[in-house]
Protein backbone atom coordinates (compact mmCIF):
# COMPACT_ATOMS: atom_id res chain seq x y z
CA UNK A 1 0.00 0.00 0.00
CA UNK A 2 0.87 3.66 -0.15
CA UNK A 3 0.67 6.10 2.75
CA UNK A 4 -0.76 9.46 1.67
CA UNK A 5 -0.58 12.64 3.75
CA UNK A 6 -3.84 14.68 3.57
CA UNK A 7 -3.11 18.29 2.65
CA UNK A 8 -5.35 21.33 2.22
CA UNK A 9 -4.97 25.04 1.47
CA UNK A 10 -7.24 27.68 3.03
CA UNK A 11 -8.11 31.02 1.39
CA UNK A 12 -7.82 32.95 4.67
CA UNK A 13 -5.14 33.03 7.33
CA UNK A 14 -5.51 32.79 11.08
CA UNK A 15 -8.05 35.64 11.31
CA UNK A 16 -11.34 36.40 9.54
CA UNK A 17 -12.54 39.90 10.46
CA UNK A 18 -16.20 40.45 9.56
CA UNK A 19 -15.89 44.17 10.25
CA UNK A 20 -18.69 46.42 11.50
CA UNK A 21 -22.35 45.43 11.16
CA UNK A 22 -25.53 47.13 12.31
CA UNK A 23 -26.99 45.37 15.36
CA UNK A 24 -29.76 43.10 14.08
CA UNK A 25 -28.25 42.92 10.59
CA UNK A 26 -26.24 40.10 8.99
CA UNK A 27 -22.91 39.87 7.14
CA UNK A 28 -21.47 36.86 5.32
CA UNK A 29 -18.01 35.86 4.13
CA UNK A 30 -16.74 32.83 2.22
CA UNK A 31 -13.80 30.64 3.22
CA UNK A 32 -12.46 28.30 0.53
CA UNK A 33 -10.59 25.11 1.47
CA UNK A 34 -8.83 23.26 -1.39
CA UNK A 35 -7.89 19.60 -1.22
CA UNK A 36 -4.36 19.42 -2.62
CA UNK A 37 -3.86 15.72 -1.84
CA UNK A 38 -4.68 12.69 -3.96
CA UNK A 39 -7.47 11.23 -1.82
CA UNK A 40 -11.00 12.27 -0.87
CA UNK A 41 -11.09 14.02 2.52
CA UNK A 42 -14.08 13.79 4.86
CA UNK A 43 -14.42 17.04 6.83
CA UNK A 44 -16.38 18.55 9.68
CA UNK A 45 -16.35 22.07 11.18
CA UNK A 46 -16.59 23.14 14.82
CA UNK A 47 -17.19 26.49 16.51
CA UNK A 48 -15.52 27.04 19.87
CA UNK A 49 -18.71 28.67 21.22
CA UNK A 50 -20.56 25.37 20.68
CA UNK A 51 -17.89 23.25 22.40
CA UNK A 52 -19.36 20.86 25.03
CA UNK A 53 -16.60 21.92 27.46
CA UNK A 54 -17.17 25.68 27.06
CA UNK A 55 -18.99 26.15 30.38
CA UNK A 56 -16.15 24.43 32.23
CA UNK A 57 -13.53 26.46 30.37
CA UNK A 58 -15.22 29.73 31.37
CA UNK A 59 -14.68 29.09 35.08
CA UNK A 60 -11.43 31.01 35.16
CA UNK A 61 -10.07 34.54 35.50
CA UNK A 62 -10.62 36.61 32.31
CA UNK A 63 -7.65 36.91 29.94
CA UNK A 64 -7.51 40.72 30.21
CA UNK A 65 -6.62 40.34 33.92
CA UNK A 66 -4.06 37.56 33.60
CA UNK A 67 -2.29 38.19 30.27
CA UNK A 68 -0.45 41.25 29.03
CA UNK A 69 -0.65 39.91 25.45
CA UNK A 70 -4.12 38.40 25.03
CA UNK A 71 -6.76 40.98 25.93
CA UNK A 72 -9.90 39.22 24.71
CA UNK A 73 -11.18 35.69 25.11
CA UNK A 74 -11.35 33.25 22.19
CA UNK A 75 -15.13 33.24 22.56
CA UNK A 76 -16.17 36.85 23.13
CA UNK A 77 -19.52 38.58 23.36
CA UNK A 78 -22.55 36.42 22.63
CA UNK A 79 -26.07 37.29 21.49
CA UNK A 80 -28.65 38.09 24.15
CA UNK A 81 -31.12 35.95 22.19
CA UNK A 82 -29.10 32.80 22.84
CA UNK A 83 -28.64 32.20 19.11
CA UNK A 84 -25.10 31.85 17.77
CA UNK A 85 -23.37 35.06 16.69
CA UNK A 86 -21.35 33.17 14.10
CA UNK A 87 -22.55 30.21 12.06
CA UNK A 88 -20.98 28.23 9.24
CA UNK A 89 -22.35 26.10 6.42
CA UNK A 90 -21.87 23.30 5.52
CA UNK A 91 -20.83 21.60 8.75
CA UNK A 92 -19.66 18.30 7.23
CA UNK A 93 -19.07 16.58 3.93
CA UNK A 94 -16.32 15.34 1.65
CA UNK A 95 -13.80 17.14 -0.59
CA UNK A 96 -12.68 15.14 -3.61
CA UNK A 97 -9.03 15.12 -4.63
CA UNK A 98 -8.10 18.35 -6.40
CA UNK A 99 -11.46 19.96 -5.58
CA UNK A 100 -12.36 22.75 -3.16
CA UNK A 101 -15.16 23.45 -0.69
CA UNK A 102 -16.71 26.85 0.08
CA UNK A 103 -17.72 27.52 3.69
CA UNK A 104 -20.14 30.42 4.23
CA UNK A 105 -19.56 32.17 7.57
CA UNK A 106 -22.49 34.28 8.81
CA UNK A 107 -22.19 37.04 11.42
CA UNK A 108 -25.53 37.94 13.05
CA UNK A 109 -25.12 40.19 16.14
CA UNK A 110 -28.28 41.23 17.98
CA UNK A 111 -26.85 44.11 20.07
CA UNK A 112 -24.00 46.61 20.06
CA UNK A 113 -20.55 45.32 21.05
CA UNK A 114 -16.99 45.60 19.77
CA UNK A 115 -15.91 42.19 21.04
CA UNK A 116 -17.75 39.47 19.14
CA UNK A 117 -15.33 36.61 18.55
CA UNK A 118 -15.20 32.86 18.08
CA UNK A 119 -12.89 30.19 16.65
CA UNK A 120 -13.60 27.97 13.66
CA UNK A 121 -11.90 24.60 13.27
CA UNK A 122 -11.86 22.52 10.10
CA UNK A 123 -11.33 18.85 11.01
CA UNK A 124 -10.38 15.99 8.72
CA UNK A 125 -11.47 12.42 9.47
CA UNK A 126 -13.27 13.79 12.55
CA UNK A 127 -10.11 14.38 14.56
CA UNK A 128 -7.24 15.98 12.62
CA UNK A 129 -7.28 19.79 12.76
CA UNK A 130 -6.52 21.13 9.28
CA UNK A 131 -7.22 24.83 9.89
CA UNK A 132 -8.00 27.09 12.85
CA UNK A 133 -9.49 30.49 12.06
CA UNK A 134 -10.29 33.15 14.62
CA UNK A 135 -13.55 34.94 13.84
CA UNK A 136 -14.19 38.49 15.00
CA UNK A 137 -16.68 41.26 14.34
CA UNK A 138 -18.26 44.37 15.81
CA UNK A 139 -21.81 45.68 15.89
CA UNK A 140 -23.14 49.20 16.35
CA UNK A 141 -26.61 50.62 16.80
CA UNK A 142 -25.79 53.35 14.27
CA UNK A 143 -24.12 52.97 10.85
CA UNK A 144 -20.87 54.80 11.62
CA UNK A 145 -17.88 54.01 13.79
CA UNK A 146 -14.65 55.45 15.18
CA UNK A 147 -11.67 53.31 16.13
CA UNK A 148 -8.10 53.83 17.28
CA UNK A 149 -6.14 54.77 20.36
CA UNK A 150 -5.36 52.89 23.54
CA UNK A 151 -7.99 50.50 24.99
CA UNK A 152 -9.83 52.15 27.88
CA UNK A 153 -12.72 49.72 28.31
CA UNK A 154 -13.08 46.17 29.61
CA UNK A 155 -13.56 43.60 26.80
CA UNK A 156 -16.11 41.58 28.81
CA UNK A 157 -19.67 42.86 29.00
CA UNK A 158 -22.29 42.28 31.66
CA UNK A 159 -25.01 39.71 31.00
CA UNK A 160 -27.60 42.29 32.05
CA UNK A 161 -29.38 44.18 29.28
CA UNK A 162 -29.23 47.84 30.29
CA UNK A 163 -30.96 50.71 28.54
CA UNK A 164 -28.60 53.67 27.92
CA UNK A 165 -31.53 56.08 28.17
CA UNK A 166 -32.65 54.60 31.48
CA UNK A 167 -29.10 54.78 32.81
CA UNK A 168 -28.82 58.47 31.93
CA UNK A 169 -32.21 59.25 33.49
CA UNK A 170 -31.19 57.38 36.64
CA UNK A 171 -28.22 59.75 36.94
CA UNK A 172 -30.58 62.71 36.67
CA UNK A 173 -29.28 63.86 33.32
CA UNK A 174 -32.25 63.00 31.14
CA UNK A 175 -31.98 61.09 27.87
CA UNK A 176 -28.90 62.05 25.83
CA UNK A 177 -26.13 60.45 23.80
CA UNK A 178 -23.10 59.50 25.93
CA UNK A 179 -19.70 61.01 25.06
CA UNK A 180 -17.12 58.28 24.42
CA UNK A 181 -13.43 58.75 25.23
CA UNK A 182 -10.40 57.91 23.08
CA UNK A 183 -6.78 58.11 24.25
CA UNK A 184 -4.01 58.65 21.71
CA UNK A 185 -0.56 58.04 23.21
CA UNK A 186 2.39 59.28 21.16
CA UNK A 187 5.93 58.50 22.30
CA UNK A 188 8.80 60.39 20.69
CA UNK A 189 12.22 58.75 20.92
CA UNK A 190 14.72 61.20 22.42
CA UNK A 191 17.14 62.52 19.82
CA UNK A 192 15.20 61.06 16.88
CA UNK A 193 14.32 63.14 13.83
CA UNK A 194 11.18 61.07 13.24
CA UNK A 195 7.96 62.34 14.85
CA UNK A 196 5.77 60.09 16.98
CA UNK A 197 2.66 58.93 15.08
CA UNK A 198 -0.86 57.68 15.79
CA UNK A 199 -4.18 57.68 13.99
CA UNK A 200 -7.96 57.54 14.35
CA UNK A 201 -10.20 55.91 11.74
CA UNK A 202 -13.75 57.11 11.01
CA UNK A 203 -15.97 54.81 8.95
CA UNK A 204 -19.43 54.62 7.39
CA UNK A 205 -21.06 51.20 7.05
CA UNK A 206 -22.45 49.89 3.77
CA UNK A 207 -26.16 50.19 4.57
CA UNK A 208 -29.23 51.77 2.88
CA UNK A 209 -29.96 53.59 6.13
CA UNK A 210 -27.40 56.22 5.10
CA UNK A 211 -27.62 58.52 2.10
CA UNK A 212 -25.38 57.50 -0.79
CA UNK A 213 -23.57 60.83 -0.84
CA UNK A 214 -21.83 62.26 2.23
CA UNK A 215 -23.32 59.60 4.50
CA UNK A 216 -21.08 60.60 7.43
CA UNK A 217 -19.37 63.90 8.21
CA UNK A 218 -16.78 64.42 10.94
CA UNK A 219 -14.68 67.22 12.36
CA UNK A 220 -12.15 67.67 15.16
CA UNK A 221 -12.09 70.93 17.11
CA UNK A 222 -9.25 72.76 18.96
CA UNK A 223 -6.82 72.28 16.07
CA UNK A 224 -4.86 75.52 16.88
CA UNK A 225 -4.35 74.40 20.51
CA UNK A 226 -3.11 71.02 19.30
CA UNK A 227 -0.67 72.65 16.89
CA UNK A 228 0.75 74.87 19.64
CA UNK A 229 1.42 71.73 21.71
CA UNK A 230 3.42 70.21 18.83
CA UNK A 231 0.70 68.03 17.29
CA UNK A 232 0.24 67.98 13.50
CA UNK A 233 -3.05 66.68 12.07
CA UNK A 234 -3.80 65.20 8.67
CA UNK A 235 -7.50 65.02 7.75
CA UNK A 236 -9.08 66.67 10.80
CA UNK A 237 -12.42 66.94 8.98
CA UNK A 238 -14.07 65.17 6.09
CA UNK A 239 -17.10 63.45 4.57
CA UNK A 240 -17.61 59.76 3.80
CA UNK A 241 -19.88 57.80 1.52
CA UNK A 242 -21.30 54.42 2.46
CA UNK A 243 -18.63 51.77 2.88
CA UNK A 244 -15.75 54.27 3.12
CA UNK A 245 -13.14 54.81 5.81
CA UNK A 246 -10.91 57.81 6.43
CA UNK A 247 -8.00 58.21 8.78
CA UNK A 248 -7.08 61.18 10.92
CA UNK A 249 -3.29 61.08 11.09
CA UNK A 250 -1.58 62.58 14.14
CA UNK A 251 2.15 63.24 14.53
CA UNK A 252 4.04 64.94 17.34
CA UNK A 253 7.44 66.57 17.70
CA UNK A 254 8.35 67.99 21.14
CA UNK A 255 8.15 71.79 21.21
CA UNK A 256 11.36 73.63 22.10
CA UNK A 257 9.89 74.88 25.40
CA UNK A 258 8.73 71.41 26.57
CA UNK A 259 9.94 70.58 30.07
CA UNK A 260 11.72 67.23 30.21
CA UNK A 261 9.51 64.57 31.74
CA UNK A 262 6.31 66.58 31.39
CA UNK A 263 3.87 64.85 28.99
CA UNK A 264 1.87 67.07 26.64
CA UNK A 265 -1.87 66.60 27.16
CA UNK A 266 -4.57 68.27 25.07
CA UNK A 267 -8.21 67.20 24.75
CA UNK A 268 -10.38 67.83 21.70
CA UNK A 269 -13.92 66.91 20.65
CA UNK A 270 -14.46 64.73 17.58
CA UNK A 271 -18.00 65.16 16.20
CA UNK A 272 -19.39 62.50 13.86
CA UNK A 273 -22.69 63.14 12.05
CA UNK A 274 -24.63 60.34 10.39
CA UNK A 275 -28.20 59.33 11.18
CA UNK A 276 -27.42 60.83 14.60
CA UNK A 277 -24.63 63.03 15.95
CA UNK A 278 -22.03 61.34 18.16
CA UNK A 279 -19.25 62.98 20.16
CA UNK A 280 -15.87 61.55 21.12
CA UNK A 281 -13.57 63.20 23.66
CA UNK A 282 -10.09 62.57 22.30
CA UNK A 283 -7.18 62.84 24.73
CA UNK A 284 -3.89 63.59 22.93
CA UNK A 285 -1.05 62.56 25.25
CA UNK A 286 2.57 62.77 24.12
CA UNK A 287 5.89 62.25 25.87
CA UNK A 288 9.58 61.84 25.20
CA UNK A 289 11.07 58.41 25.88
CA UNK A 290 14.70 57.32 26.02
CA UNK A 291 16.12 55.37 23.09
CA UNK A 292 16.22 51.60 23.60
Amino acid sequence: GHGVVPSTVCSVGELLDMGYVLAGDTATSTVKVENTSSLTLPFSVQLESLSPTRDRDRQKIPAFLTSSVQRTEIVGTQNHSGLSVFSVSPTEGRIAAGQSQDFVVTFSPDHESLYYSDRLRVLLFGKQTAHEIRLKGAARDHPMFVEGGEPLDVPVESLAVASPVAAQEALGGGPREAVRTLLLLLEHVEGSAEPARAEITVGAMQTPLLAARKAVEFSLDRVPELQRAGFALDGARGALERGQRQRIGVSWVPPADLQTGDPALVSALLTVKGDITESYRVLFMARVVAAA
